[in-house]
């Protein structure tokens, strides 16, 4: 089975794609992983997009796309994978389709787990962190078992920058706007698959295993 995934920060997302994983046994493959491994590997794309990055620039989507045809072309994505990440844009998603052909491994759904903003705030707001040994912890979900300390070394919690409710309400604005088309994209092409994300972790997985189990 051929899918990708998406959702928006705080989504639980990556929880999901582990549960898929374990089951389905097909590989996870996020563009970070493959960029690192293309890197590792030094192959001629790896070095290309190493050259970018390295400036601080964006990867250009032909050379994003050529790493993307030598990870689907590797003996463990014969029987499938999941693509978390990419793509981005509605060109990576014609490019990834055209792609898709060439394979003779078409796409079978985009799963969207899918939670309202306002309790993505929550959860993403709720995180702290140890500034001494790096344990996180969230107020709702995660708790420490003294309030605002943590539990291996006592210091006291701090709510990161990035967590503040301001700026993750920015970021997931940023995130809408960007995931938005791309949804409207693979409705129309009927891959699309709508999972609520607002309910308890193995729920969520249920409804997404109902759907894969279908195929």
């Amino acid at each position: 089975m051929n899918l990708i995934l998406m959702g928006l920060p705080g989504a639980g997302k990556g929880t999901q794609a582990e549960k898929i994983v374990e089951k389905y046994q097909i590989p996870h493959i996020s563009t970070g992983d493959m960029f690192r491994s293309a890197i590792k590997e030094e192959t001629e794309l790896g070095q290309k997009a190493k050259s970018y990055m390295d400036q601080g620039e964006l990867v250009p989507d032909e050379v994003t796309i050529g790493i993307v045809r030598e990870r689907l072309s590797k003996p463990d994505c014969q029987k499938g994978f999941l693509l978390d990440g990419f793509p981005r844009t509605i060109a990576q998603a014609e490019a990834l389709e055209s792609l898709l052909d060439e394979l003779e491994s078409p796409l079978d759904y985009v799963l969207h787990v899918d939670v309202p903003q306002d309790k993505l705030v929550d959860r993403l707001t709720g995180r702290r962190i140890c500034p001494e040994c790096g344990a996180t912890y969230h107020v709702m979900y995660n708790p420490p078992k003294v309030d605002g300390k943590c539990d291996h070394d006592g210091a006291e919690l701090i709510q990161r920058d990035d967590d503040r409710a301001e700026t993750v309400s920015k970021r997931l604005e940023v995130n809408v706007e960007q995931a938005q088309p791309l949804l409207d994209f693979y409705q129309d092409k009927g891959y699309l698959q709508a999972v609520d994300g607002d309910q308890d972790i193995d729920q969520v997985f249920e409804v997404i295993d109902e759907k894969l189990q279908a195929l």
